[in-house]
Formats: C-alpha cells, structure tokens, sequence
C-alpha cells in the first residue's frame, strides 16, 4: 500500500467510525483506538502536504484564527416560521390550508422545534463547501471553518447516488450538560457566564479560532433537504434520504392525519421535553406533501405551509429576597428582582427585571412574598406573580429610591413614560453603557472591548466616551490588570479596524435615544451624513423613513448639546466615517412619500437595484402588495401580485414607464 493509499484508507476508517460514534451511537472500536489512527493521519499529512485535504477528519480539530466572517447570501432566503401558544391558533392555520386546498386533506409531519442555531450547509460532489448562519435570512455569516469542528456535520459522503448539489438546513444546539460544565469552566477562569444554552451554541459559533470551537461540543440536527436533483415528494421522505445519506435527524418526528394526531404529538413533548438532553421551544407543524408545499408558497416573511407550535413558558416558585435598581447607559434606572436561585429551563435564575415602579404595584410583589417566574420564550426571566398558594403576610409596599444608587443625583421622571432616569451623564454605569454599546457588534463592532475591558479602562480612568478610545495607546492598556503585552496590541488594533465601519454604525453607536440600527440607516440614507442629521430640524428629519416625532425630538435634543457636537468633531478627527459617499434621498424625487412595489423580471436592471433608486429619489421599496402600497412595477412574467394590486385598485406601471419616470434624475 503506497502512503496516499493508506492516508485515503484512513480518512475513510475514520469518517466512518466518526459517523457510527456521533450518528448511530453505536461505535465499534475505543476513543483510544480512534485517537491512535487519527494521530497516524496527522503525522503522515504534516510529512506529505502534498495529500492535503481541506475536509480531512484532523480538521475537526480547528485551524487558524480568522479576522472576519465573510457574508454569503442565501440562494433561498431562511424565513422564520409564523407561530403560535394556542391550540385555537393552529385550528386556524389547517383551516387556512384547507380553504386554499379544497379537496384535499392534508397530511402533516410533525417535529422538535430544536432551540438551537439555524444553518444552512452546501455540499457539492458529496463535499461540504459551505457553512452558514441564518442571518437577517437573505445573507448571514461563512463560518465553513468553525462547522467543520462540529462531529455530527458530515464533511465527505459515501456512497453512488449523491446529488451532485444539494443543500441541508439544520440547527447546530449544546446539550445541558455540556453547557453546565461550560459555564462551570468559565467560572473557575473568572470568565462571564453564558445565560443559557443557545447562548452559548451561538457565542461559539462566531468565534474566530476554529481551534477553539472545536473544543465545545456542538451537535447538529437536520430537518430540511434542497435540490433539483432529486425527486422526493414529500417532507418525510426528505428527511428519511437525509438520514440514509449520513446527517442526524432526530427521532422525534410523526406523520399526522389528523389535527387530533397534531395536538396529541404537541401535548407528548410539551409535557417530555425535560427527557431530551437538548433544549426545545415547540414543535414545527409542516404540510407533508412537498408540491402542496410550493402551491401554497410563502408570504414576504414566512411559509404558508408551515406553522410553530411554542410550548408555554416554564413557570417556578421562589422567593424574592429583596429588589434593587439599576442603571442604564440612558439613564434608566430600572428595578430587580433579587430571588432566591432556582433553577429553572436550563440555568439558574437569581435575579429578574421588574421594568418599573407602576408593573411592581400592578403585580402587587413585595419583598419577603414568594413569586412565580418563568422565562420568556424561554430566554428571559420574568416574575409573572405572587404565587398564592405560598403567599404570607409581607412588608409594607415597596418604592423607588428618590437619588441613584451609583452616584447620588435626584432621580427624574418624565410625564409621559413610566421609566425614572438619572439625569447625570457621568454616572459611572452610564459611562460603561454607552462604551459597551459603542463597541457592539452591530454598531463599531471592537474586537476585545466587551463589559470587563470597557470596566478596567474607565475605572482606571483612561475613558470617559467613545472619542477617548481612539487616543489609547498599546503602552496605557497593557498597564493594567489581566492585560498583557498582546492582548492591548490586538485592543488597539480592533480599535484601529472599527474606523472601516459605515456612517450609520456610527450613528447607530452614539446612542442617541430611540435611534435604533433601523433608524440610523434611514437617516445616513436620507441625509448622507451624520453632519447633515446634526444640523437638520425637526421637520427635516421626520421625512425620513421610520422616524416619527419622538425620534425626529431626541436626535434634535442631542445634538444641541455642545460636548457631544465636541464628540463628532472628535471622531471625524480620528478618522471614523460619517459620510456615506452616496447622495442623500432626493424628497422631491418622483416617488417621494411613496411605497412601491416591484413584480416579475426586470430587462434594464436587477430588483435590488430598482429598488435602491426608489428610496433614492425620495420613496420606499418594499416586497410585499398591502393596502399601504401605492405603486406596482411589473416586470416580465409579473404574477400575484400584479393582480392584488389591481384587486385593491392599486396603479401598475409597466418597466418602460418607470424608465421614463427616473430618467431626469439619472
């Protein structure tokens, strides 16, 4: 046998015995025995480069760090499913499908509604090619390199009559007990802890060393299968050649013929789901017959084909111990619920928020009583009650205090909202909020400046605000605590990286009361600057898209104070982007103030692009025909919603005639 006949053998062993382990449960030789012919793989690879396979089984074990995730776009888009609490409410949807399928009775499979990752996998030749996440469902993020660690995500396939392209969707989730001794690990290591077990899937999933990824152990389940090269007809038979061609598919499926069948299913797991090692949130009810399927096809957001049955959430009984406040990056200062721990849905609950004064009068809680909390969605907990079966006599009604807890000014509270604020910008958890939220993810997105980091440079004194972070040095940071030589070279360096973010990041990370990232694109979009949305008036602002008069008064009311007009100007000088380079929305463009809507093929152009040039010259795009819809475009082969646009009485326009309409303004 010549080397690469005995390498090719021993991908081949191992792949098998990693599918019998991972998939089957039902290994044939010891971890020993496997890590003896894995390390066999290795040192034959490292001694002959020249066999190298990027799906090899020692890539399991991670590569080398990377700085970004590239984005991919999905060739269907990843809806989200519509969903439901109420048995009434999926009584409604059958009836929904059978008055759009008269005649027919439907079939319906029925499964695990895993509370996990959604991702989307491609494979080509029978090998993987591509790992992604869900995203905002049009495109997420290429984590190839992190699902390749994953043991249960297949990386070759054996066998003659694979597809040559197809594509699977699945969940990639952590079990509960993997996800306790995590936390027990980050614990001990003085790390934060995640909150549950979701969390943790999807923090692992977007880290940038696959090395370390592969040290957490993810699992994946497949529940859906799409390709041209095939001829399946139904759901269930989709999921039965996924499982033939090696992916896991839980057990936890039944075909039903009956709504009775549907509840019966939903009833067994609500009631069993602490049995499964995983999480699960509901059961995904689905019409079986696939060319049923693609009849009833989608709405702009989800299948018509499909429903969610969410299980109620989990409630516990505990006591509240006492309830303390505290403070926001905007000042709000919020009331806790400091409880008894309990565990509760796969974590221990000790503390939940009671959002403000007037809710803890409502629900009547005072310190010293027991209540019942649940987690919302099973995420976020809440206290529901006072739990009357364990009720006693309590103290007297509890109060919000009159000055902050952290630095001691009169507490504030507006005539219109039921939320108290602090009113000091230099309240020190203010400080640290704004900083934590600067450097977010979806605003500058800095690497290495999460809450602790953000703690030791503000207590130390070197930032007050997000100007302060591009005058840092490498020297300052690596003088303090926990930071070494490397870690504020990369601080700095992640600094330096987040000044590539677009203007509406920036915007977005100014935290300016009700700017969330929707509004900021809308204003850069309009405006084309954050200078032009500083010197805009109220007026001017409330042309833009999605902004109102509370918003259009609180970006006003920002940008009158003169530190953060300083602020700007600080940040300009360092460099971070506050043009967008685009022209601003034209509001006396053709189609100022209205929302079209474009159908069928465009000849001249893509839709995105048709699309764009509408919210340009003044209008809004939008991908769905509703009663607030005042314009259809139709392109070739335009379809249903040419005619729902003509049902409401709605105009249709031909592709010639938006030419003519735009051709002044390009």
């Amino acid at each position: 046998m010549t080397i690469r006949e005995r390498i090719e053998q021993l991908r081949s062993d191992l792949n098998r015995h990693n599918h019998l382990y991972y998939i089957e449960a039902a290994p044939e030789i010891s971890d020993e025995q496997f890590d003896f012919l894995l390390k066999e793989l290795e040192q034959l690879e490292a001694s002959h480069p020249e066999f190298a396979d990027p799906l090899s089984p020692t890539v399991r074990v991670g590569g080398s760090p990377v700085k970004t995730f590239q984005s991919v776009s999905h060739p269907r888009p990843m809806l989200s499913l519509a969903n439901t609490y109420s048995d009434e409410e999926v009584a409604d949807f059958d009836r929904r499908v059978r008055e759009s399928l008269p005649g027919i009775e439907p079939v319906y499979h029925c499964e695990l509604k895993f509370d996990g990752i959604a991702i989307r996998l491609e494979y080509e030749s029978g090998r993987l090619i591509l790992g992604a996440t869900r995203g905002d469902g049009v495109s997420g993020d290429d984590i190839t390199q992190n699902v390749k660690t994953i043991r249960s995500v297949p990386l070759v396939l054996a066998g003659k009559d694979v597809p040559v392209q197809f594509e699977v969707r699945g969940e990639i989730l952590m079990t509960r007990e993997a996800f306790r001794l995590l936390n027990a690990d980050r614990e001990q290591r003085g790390e934060k802890l995640f909150a549950n077990p979701r969390n943790s899937a999807a923090g692992t999933l977007k880290m940038q060393d696959s090395r370390e990824v592969a040290k957490r152990p993810l699992q994946f389940f497949a529940y859906n299968f799409i390709s041209v090269d095939t001829n399946l007809r139904s759901h269930s038979a989709s999921l039965d050649y996924l499982k033939l061609l090696g992916f896991p598919v839980h057990p936890a499926r039944q075909l039903c013929q009956s709504l009775d069948d549907v509840h019966s299913f939903v009833r067994k797991w609500e009631n069993d789901r602490e049995t499964l090692p995983f999480d699960i949130d509901g059961v995904v009810i689905k019409l079986d017959d696939q060319a049923l399927q693609e009849k009833l096809g989608f709405t702009a957001k989800v299948p018509r084909w499909a429903i969610a049955r969410k299980f109620a959430a989990r409630q516990v009984s505990t006591l509240l111990k006492a309830i303390s406040v505290q403070v926001g990056r905007t000042g709000a200062v919020t009331p806790v619920a400091e409880l008894e721990p309990v565990f509760l849905a796969g974590s221990t609950i000790s503390r939940a928020t009671l959002h403000n004064e007037d809710e803890i009068r409502r629900k009547g809680l005072v310190p010293g009583q027991y209540v019942l909390i649940e987690k919302g969605g099973d995420v976020i907990p809440k206290v529901v009650a006072v739990d009357e079966q364990r009720s006693r006599l309590s103290e007297s009604p509890w109060s919000m205090p009159d000055t902050c807890p952290e630095c001691g000014s009169i507490l504030f509270r507006d005539s219109d909202e039921a939320m108290i604020r602090c009113t000091n910008e230099a309240c020190p958890p203010q400080v640290r909020g704004r900083l934590i939220h600067f450097a977010s993810r979806d605003a500058m997105n800095i690497d290495g400046l999460g809450e602790s980091v953000v703690d030791l440079l503000v207590s130390a004194g070197l930032v007050k605000r997000p100007d302060d972070l591009y005058r840092l040095t490498a020297g300052e940071v690596a003088t303090l605590d926990r930071m070494a030589e490397k870690s504020a070279s990369n601080l700095i360096a992640g600094i330096e990286k987040s000044k590539e973010q677009p203007p509406h990041k920036v915007l977005f990370g100014l935290g300016i009361r009700h700017v969330g990232a929707t509004v900021a694109k809308s204003l850069i979009r309009r405006f084309g600057s954050v200078r032009a949305i500083s010197a805009a008036t109220k007026d001017d602002l409330l042309t833009a898209d999605d902004v109102g008069e509370t918003i259009a008064s609180s970006v006003v009311a920002w940008f009158s104070h003169s530190d953060n007009m300083e602020l700007i100007s600080n940040l300009e000088k360092a460099g971070l982007q506050l043009e967008s380079g685009e022209s601003p929305t034209d509001t006396s463009g053709p189609f100022t103030g209205q929302i079209v809507v474009f159908t069928g093929t465009m000849e001249s152009m893509e839709r995105s692009a048709a699309e764009e040039l509408v919210e340009k010259l003044g209008g809004k795009a939008t991908g769905s025909v509703s009663k607030k819809t005042t314009l259809v475009v139709a392109g070739e082969g335009a379809g249903s919603k040419a005619a729902k646009a003509a049902e409401l009485g709605i105009p249709v326009i031909i592709e010639s005639d938006f030419l003519e309409r735009i051709k002044p303004y390009v």
